[in-house]
């Protein structure tokens, strides 16, 4: 049996052992997912324990998605190019680090038919979902990226893109893409939205990676005016499956994703 898992502080609301227990099942792959606390005076500890163990991968979620690239043999390149780190892969004595937000972002917007080449996108927020997102964007031919954002002492990485500010975007002009990379509307703040509704018709679609509630405040402000409007929970499955793609050299077909998708979907509900 191969044993993989996820490295993070705070795991107890983690998705993601139901999410490889359903993407193991389909592709009949005899593996056990575990969670793994890891305090963060412990983090090279951990990195030398995937070694010990015979881990043949884990995932790494915040607050250790940069602290454990140092920890590594190799990066890839897109985690490279964003800074951080969700995926490691074992072989020997080997830890590679990868980024699967950035394949997962790219398969959500594969699935709801959204072209980037040309197009103008406002992102909410800079910290790493936005760091994965905007890399993608920019890797796939978007003409222009806007970054709005309350925090600027994290805006090294988005040299390449124009800021401006909340009171700004209210008086810009249309955009394509809309994307919220923040918490806000987030579980249990569900009565808030990062924007108005004003801002939202601004838009012409709107992407929420917020996944609980399955449709926020933002989503239903989009719906109101006919704004397409999706959550992040087809990314957060779809990174996961491209963790296992990865682990095992092996690959997953969207049939199987979308399977993963209703499952974990009907899951949320409950």
């Amino acid at each position: 049996m191969k044993v993989f898992g996820l490295i993070g502080e705070k795991l107890s609301h983690s998705l993601s052992p139901i999410i490889h227990k359903h993407i193991y099942e389909l592709i009949n792959l005899d593996a056990t997912y575990s969670l793994f606390q890891v305090r963060p005076d412990e983090l090279n500890a951990a990195a030398q324990g995937i070694r010990a163990l015979g881990l043949q991968g884990v995932n790494v979620t915040i607050p250790y998605k940069v602290k454990i690239m140092k920890y590594l043999d190799d990066i890839s390149p897109e985690a490279k190019k964003i800074g951080a780190v969700n995926t490691i892969l074992h072989v020997g004595s080997y830890l590679t680090g990868y980024n699967t937000d950035y394949i997962g972002f790219g398969r959500m917007l594969d699935k709801y038919n959204i072209e980037l080449p040309g197009k103008t996108a406002v992102v909410l927020g800079s910290g790493g979902a936005a760091k994965s997102v905007t890399t993608y964007l920019e890797d796939m031919g978007i003409a222009k990226v806007y970054i709005v954002t309350r925090n600027l002492s994290n805006i090294s990485h988005f040299t390449k893109h124009e800021f401006i500010s909340y009171a700004q975007l209210s008086q810009s002009p249309q955009f394509d893409l809309l994307i919220n990379c923040t918490p806000v509307g987030m579980y249990p703040s569900t009565d808030a939205s990062p924007i108005n509704n004003a801002e939202v018709t601004k838009f012409k679609t709107i992407i929420d990676l917020i996944y609980n509630p399955s449709c926020t405040l933002l989503m239903r402000q989009a719906n109101d005016f006919g704004v397409p409007a999706y959550n992040g929970l087809y990314m957060l499955v779809a990174q996961a499956v491209a963790a296992v793609e990865i682990w095992n050299n092996i690959k997953v077909s969207d049939d199987i994703v979308a399977v993963v998708y209703d499952r974990i979907r009907q899951h949320i509900k409950r």
